[in-house]
């Protein structure tokens, strides 16, 4: 396997690279040049920082780029300056219809590409992400706002899944049941559903397309990417990767837009399954819609995910699994912990006790800076949301131990900053608790019984995630096997399952019958087709008028 690209040297003194660097400039913005250079990257990928240069992305469309035509643009920005750093194009619908058709010309040659073939692209894209993870990593933390460590975490979770697609010959063997009758056998096949897209969320730039395309690839479908207009730029990198990796012109396609774009994928009568991440009042349009339609589609969306943390609990363990939980990535992840529920007074005081000196010590910044744990929100209008709740929590009479409010940090006093926030004495009536915050907000609520602390989560309206931290095995087996969530935690956080498991959510945490990879995104990128099967040789006796059993012999 070749390393990594390089970039010409007249490029890299274009952009004002340091001499004698022959790989990517960190953050760097090349985006659109007269030449081209022999890297993947000549088309767009790392965005600059320098205020003198502003950049614009492109589409990706049948194996290549391609600007925008609709007239409209959207900036793209960093969050930990509060600055546009490039902007992107919004599709209109004949844009789509330009990528849908570009799949669907390639789609015949790509489903009959043999399963293996098709395994040894994945192979070569698994190899490609690997040589290029920190280029990836810079991309989505100088757009997104996480930590660089967060990033490469993203990264490397997607590339579990793509891991997994590697395997696809084997995952999409089916079955055979030979002389189910006289001469008759039956199999089954798993065959592509044909063109399909996907709708992505701004918190997991990289990680949540992985989890769509490179299962629906493997699969023999071909594939179009509506990434979140917020932080295009790893999305449309992974695109020109997977060409690089051998997928043929067309296979995979990234269209920049809003809602107009998400409209025409909906609408669009070649398009046969829609995967989407994001959150509840979306998923439920684009799976109502989507259905509507006639398409298959798995929408993953919000989440209040529930830490319960019994008496007999390891508190050092617990503090340090709900700090992570809680704060990482500026707590915009669907599967952060935003509701510790402590079982009696005793067991809350000690968690707060001990939690409130590591949110206050909380390292925040921009990505790069040495030793940062936790970087900005996604937008000013993300930060002032986020603000309002602990406001109106406030109001409501939480006891704010912790205030992330007004946080400013000097060279970034622009940046979408909010501090890390401790709420405790919180009530199941409050709309802190009740709603997804989504930032670095958790609450502590005091239920007096297990029971009690239970009945909250089965209660609740969203089913992601849930954990709960006990040395008592009955509590914890009894938890697993009676709460309505979908993905359970035993002393673990964060319950997001490896890529050969499946990623869903119970209740308006999802819409849809399959969860996303594992072997659930192999059955929703397929259709089962049966073939019954008998020879004519062994027709001896004329036109047959009723069915056969097992047991009969002709």
């Amino acid at each position: 396997m070749p390393g990594p690209r390089v970039m010409p040297a007249a490029v890299l003194a274009r952009i004002g690279a340091p001499k004698g660097k022959s790989q990517f400039p960190a953050p760097g913005a090349i985006l659109r040049f007269a030449e081209k250079p022999v890297s993947f990257v000549s088309l767009f990928t790392l965005i600059c920082f320098r205020k003198d240069q502003t950049m614009t992305l492109m589409h990706y469309i049948g194996g290549s780029e391609a600007a925008g035509t609709s007239g409209r643009a959207q900036d793209v920005f960093n969050p930990a300056t509060g600055q546009a750093v490039t902007s992107v194009p919004l599709a209109s619908a004949d844009e789509v219809q330009a990528a849908v058709a570009a799949a669907k010309a390639a789609l015949p040659g790509w489903s009959n590409t043999p399963a293996a073939k098709r395994a040894q692209v994945m192979f070569n894209f698994r190899d490609l992400i690997k040589a290029n993870l920190d280029e990836l990593a810079r991309l989505i933390s100088s757009q997104h706002g996480k930590t660089f460590d967060d990033a490469k975490g993203e990264v490397a979770r997607g590339l579990e899944v793509v891991e997994f697609a590697c395997g696809i010959p084997h995952a999409l063997k089916g079955e055979y049941s030979p002389q189910v009758a006289g001469g008759v056998d039956v199999y089954s096949l798993r065959q592509p559903v044909g063109v399909v897209a996907g709708i992505t969320p701004f918190n997991f730039p990289a990680m949540v397309p992985m989890w769509m395309f490179p299962m629906a690839l493997a699969c023999g479908n071909t594939f179009v990417l509506k990434p979140s207009e917020r932080d295009p730029g790893a999305p449309m990198m992974l695109a020109r990767l997977m060409s690089e990796a051998g997928a043929p012109d067309g296979v995979m396609n990234v269209v920049n837009g809003d809602k107009e774009a998400v409209d025409a994928i909906l609408d669009h009568p070649d398009i046969g399954a829609i995967s989407f991440v994001g959150s509840t009042p979306i998923g439920h349009y684009i799976y109502s819609r989507g259905t509507a339609n006639g398409k298959r589609v798995q929408a993953l969306c919000g989440a209040k995910n529930h830490m319960i943390i019994m008496p007999d609990a390891d508190m050092d363990q617990a503090v340090d699994a709900a700090m992570g939980a809680a704060y990482g990535s500026a707590g915009e992840r669907c599967m952060a912990i935003s509701a510790v529920l402590a079982v009696g007074d005793d067991t809350a005081d000690r968690f707060v006790q001990q939690l409130a000196p590591k949110v206050r010590a909380l390292k925040i910044g921009q990505y790069d800076e040495p030793g940062v744990e936790m970087g900005p929100v996604i937008t000013a209008d993300a930060k002032a949301r986020i603000e309002g709740y602990i406001d109106q929590g406030e109001k409501d009479g939480v006891d704010v131990v912790v205030d992330g409010r007004g946080l400013k940090l000097q060279g970034y006093e622009d940046g979408f900053f909010v501090g890390g926030t401790l709420l405790d004495r919180v009530t199941p009536d409050m709309s802190v608790y009740r709603d997804e915050i989504f930032g670095p907000v958790l609450s502590v609520l005091r239920p007096q019984s297990y029971e009690e602390a239970r009945q909250l989560v089965i209660d609740h309206e969203y089913g992601n995630g849930t954990a709960i931290f006990t040395r008592d095995g009955d509590a914890a087996r009894d938890f697993t096997s009676n709460v309505n969530v979908g993905m359970v935690g035993v002393n673990v956080p964060i319950p997001v399952p490896v890529a050969y498991h499946s990623f869903g959510g119970w209740k308006a945490s999802m819409f849809g019958d399959h969860s996303i990879h594992g072997m659930e995104g192999v059955r929703f990128y397929t259709k089962l087709k049966t073939v019954t099967a008998r020879w004519p040789s062994g027709i001896k006796e004329g036109a047959v008028f009723n069915f056969h059993s097992g047991s009969d012999t002709n």
